[in-house]
């Protein structure tokens, strides 16, 4: 009896999070209370004496466990923890943790998140993007600057210079807008859905080029003579990273600067010369200021140091000797300027450095904090300006186009189509204002980052395939008709960029996370690395324990989370969704657990697993894609007719964590580890948590069919006109008709449904290309009032001009191709580049 009511109490305190002298009490209580049970018999008094001295010596600390058990352990430890490249021991170092650090503690504070700040738009950013981005939308004929200009035109690009475009994120006092990340995610959004190519334009000196290096760590000098020149647009900035041969791995950078003397502006300066080979560099072709990042070396000992100084960010004027750019790359039929640039022996003084001398070495860190900000906002606002025009424009074709005399909206094909449209458009949306809110809070979100531009594009590639589904041969032939080409054509760049999804799925959300969101993994890793035998075991000390009973909490929650499907959880009841929250508050500790068995377990093998680490990966996708409905939700005030997105949005991450989380423990590389997280984790088997059901797809289907407020919010921040010469406004143009004049159609199909076969046959001819036959016999048979029959063959001829395609003859053809020959440039090629 008294070790069961020890044990017992020892797994009560454990999960309440109870420890140090309070619970050294409960535990000689309940040891003294069992003993008095047990009649003080001798063994029971040995084992709970036993038990609850090795409880005491973990519990009170001292020197005892620091010899008898801390010590060996930080040996063990040193041995399983993972060993970090210098790369990544920067990347550790960068950022910092929001709600990602949340859900890999296993117990999320959803107040926390509820009560967050929120991004918001200010009067002058909405201004701005109702304005000028509303103007520069319209100026943006994509067909012409895909197929006829291979480029933005003179008067865009000098619009967007004068309108301060390159200066967004730039502070007012250096020249720009000084605008939030909120509005900055808001304007690339809004210019994507129009064009890709100037969306890409406008984002990459905001978010991937000097301005933010310089604002962040330039110099005094530097600030004022650059900022201001890249905020009128009068210097044209791109920033060099990738390497022909190293790719997505920094620490392979072959790209160098030797530290040596040489002549600048006449006079004899310290600096480096600089030898650099990059490609797919975004405005490189047109760019006046190369940012590069390259390692620099230093074999004289001209600044009196190691030889191997480390990588470095340097400024690289356009107009220096020895400096090539110019060649294009066409990015899968995008024409946005992308292209190579390499140099030779370039040489630039000190002051090129970004943030000056000072700076050498330090420049990983430097791009791990920008980077952070820049993935969170540039690519995660394409893939949801993809999602709003598919959900808009498929939406809207799918009420429109008729077949076999319905609406094709009302097939239940055609709704398993836009379900996920309508979904996954809501979800990226939520995820992409969840994360600008935190950059708005001074968070530099190194893993959601990651995240998000994983999730974001993958769910891009998920919404333009459905849509292309459902538009069919409307949406294959090329034109300007055409108004998902580009976005189709545009998916895999947005896949490959900013690091490649896998790259990123396979290696960095969870590599990362794990030690950077763990709440003692760092501690732990800075204790193994300590010299001082004595000051590392304190240290480890110290932790450890913590840990251990975090752990140990972490697997009786998810164990009893599973026994009672996380009913035990508490969790806010905003918004009637109190299961959903108690759910995740389960898989968080079975995550928090799940990461934890990983890293003691697999340790230094984790980069070798890429699936393990890939699938906790997609674990804490669906936990913050979650998180990040549930905060949109809150911010708008719950509005019900937003309540089927919301809990499809829910059902679906759920469902996806349920069977990711099955998926892992059935591939765990440690087999005999596979049971027992199984036991842990799905003590009643992986069951209970079903997707979207098809009543609750259908009516998400509709959201993005049927003109009400929850379209709208779909759609929101999606450039929006119902011309019916523009791509998107002819669909948009015939859906107002559609709606306009649904009652008149439905008395013709009505009428037409109650004729003979020989007047159907007739009939049928008139409704084919005939439609000012078919209005005139509606209204000779007074089934189209007189004053109706204008509205009417209005909507016929938009509805018919909707399923039309652009067919070219063959002089159409051949100036297609004479206009794509009079673009193309050769390609220049760096010397020694490999094919």
């Amino acid at each position: 009896m008294s070790v069961l009511l020890l044990l017992a109490s020892i797994l009560v305190l454990i999960y309440l999070g109870i420890g140090g002298t309070t619970a050294a009490i409960v535990l000689c209580l309940a040891t003294v209370v069992g003993l008095f049970y047990d009649h003080w018999h001798l063994l029971s008094l040995i084992v709970s004496g036993a038990l609850l001295a090795v409880s005491l010596i973990l519990l009170l600390g001292g020197d005892l466990r620091k010899q008898r058990f801390s010590g060996p352990l930080l040996c063990w430890v040193r041995s399983r923890l993972p060993r970090l490249s210098d790369t990544e021991a920067e990347a550790l170092k960068s950022g910092t943790v929001d709600w990602d650090g949340e859900l890999f503690s296993g117990q999320p504070d959803w107040q926390r998140l509820l009560d967050a700040t929120p991004g918001h738009l200010s009067i002058e950013e909405q201004a701005f993007i109702d304005g000028p981005v509303e103007e520069l939308c319209g100026m943006l004929d994509d067909w012409a600057i895909t197929h006829e200009h291979y480029d933005l035109p003179a008067p865009v690009w000098k619009f967007i210079r004068d309108n301060g475009f390159f200066g967004l994120m730039i502070s007012r006092e250096m020249g720009g807008k000084g605008f939030s990340h909120t509005a900055h995610s808001e304007i690339v959004m809004k210019i994507s859905t129009r064009s890709v190519s100037g969306a890409v334009t406008v984002m990459v000196p905001n978010s991937l080029g000097p301005g933010e290096l310089l604002m962040e760590y330039g110099t005094d000098e530097q600030k004022n003579h650059y900022l201001p020149r890249l905020a009128s647009g009068k210097e044209i900035p791109c920033f060099a990273l990738t390497s022909p041969v190293a790719g997505s791995d920094a620490g392979a950078i072959p790209d160098k600067g030797i530290v040596c003397k040489g002549d600048w502006n006449g006079e004899e300066v310290l600096g480096l010369k600089v030898t650099w080979n990059k490609r797919y560099i975004t405005l490189a072709p047109v760019a006046t200021l190369i940012g590069l990042a390259i390692k620099v070396y230093d074999p004289d000992r001209l600044l009196g140091g190691d030889d191997d100084i480390g990588v470095t960010c340097v400024l690289i004027p356009r107009d220096l000797d020895g400096v090539n750019a110019g060649a294009r790359h066409l990015p899968m039929n995008t024409v946005f300027m992308n292209g190579p640039t390499w140099g030779t022996d370039v040489f630039i003084p000190m002051d090129q450095i970004i943030g000056g001398q000072d700076m050498l070495g330090k420049g990983w860190t430097m791009l791990l904090e920008c980077l952070s900000i820049g993935r969170s906002i540039s690519l995660p606002a394409l893939g949801t300006g993809a999602g709003k025009v598919a959900s808009l424009a498929t939406g809207s074709y799918a009420l429109v186009r008729e077949q076999f005399g319905r609406s094709i909206s009302q097939f239940e094909g055609v709704q398993e189509a836009l379900e996920p449209i309508a979904g996954y458009t809501y979800m990226m949306d939520a995820a992409r204002l969840l994360t600008a809110g935190m950059l708005d809070r001074g968070v530099r979100p190194s893993v959601p980052s990651a995240v998000l531009k994983y999730r974001n594009t993958d769910l891009m590639r998920e919404v333009i395939n459905h849509a292309m589904d459902v538009v069919a041969g409307r949406g294959v032939i090329t034109g300007p008709r055409n108004f998902l080409a580009r976005a189709y054509q545009a998916v895999p760049i947005g896949i490959t960029v900013e690091g490649a999804n896998i790259l990123t799925r396979s290696l960095m959300i969870f590599g990362q996370g794990a030690i950077r969101c763990h709440p003692f993994i760092v501690e732990e890793i800075e204790a193994a690395g300590m010299e001082d035998k004595r000051a590392a075991t304190d240290r480890f000390d110290g932790v450890f324990y913590r840990h251990l009973a975090h752990t140990a909490r972490n697997a009786l929650r998810a164990f009893i989370g599973g026994l009672t499907f996380g009913r035990l959880e508490s969790a806010p009841r905003l918004g009637d969704i109190r299961p959903c929250y108690q759910q995740l508050s389960r898989f968080s500790a079975a995550f928090a657990l799940m990461t934890d068995v990983t890293l003691l377990s697999v340790g230094g093998g984790l980069k070798a697993r890429q699936r393990l680490s890939g699938r906790m990966a997609d674990c804490l996708v669906q936990l913050y894609y979650a998180s990040a409905v549930i905060k949109q939700w809150h911010e708008e005030g719950y509005p019900p007719d937003q309540r089927p997105l919301v809990e499809w949005g829910l059902k679906t991450c759920l469902n996806n964590l349920q069977q990711q989380m099955r998926e892992l423990i059935i591939n765990f590389p440690v087999a005999a580890l596979r049971w027992p997280l199984r036991l842990l984790v799905f003590p009643l088997g992986a069951t209970g948590l079903n997707g979207p059901d098809d009543r609750l797809g259908t009516r998400v289907a509709e959201t993005i069919v049927r003109d009400t407020p929850v379209r709208h919010r779909i759609s929101r921040g999606c450039y929006v006109n119902d011309s019916p010469d523009d791509p998107l406004g002819r669909v948009l143009n015939a859906y107002r008709l559609a709606n306009k004049t649904h009652d008149m159609r439905e008395r013709l199909h009505t009428a037409i449904r109650s004729r003979n076969e020989d007047e159907l046959d007739a009939i049928a001819l008139l409704m084919g290309h005939q439609r000012q036959e078919l209005v005139d016999w509606a209204c000779e048979q007074q089934i189209i009032k007189d004053e109706e029959c204008g509205q009417l063959l209005e909507a016929l001829e938009a509805l018919y001009d909707v399923i039309r395609v652009d067919a070219f003859d063959a002089e159409g053809i051949k100036k297609l191709a004479r206009c794509a020959k009079g673009k193309r440039q050769v390609v220049e090629r760096p010397p020694k580049e490999e094919d």
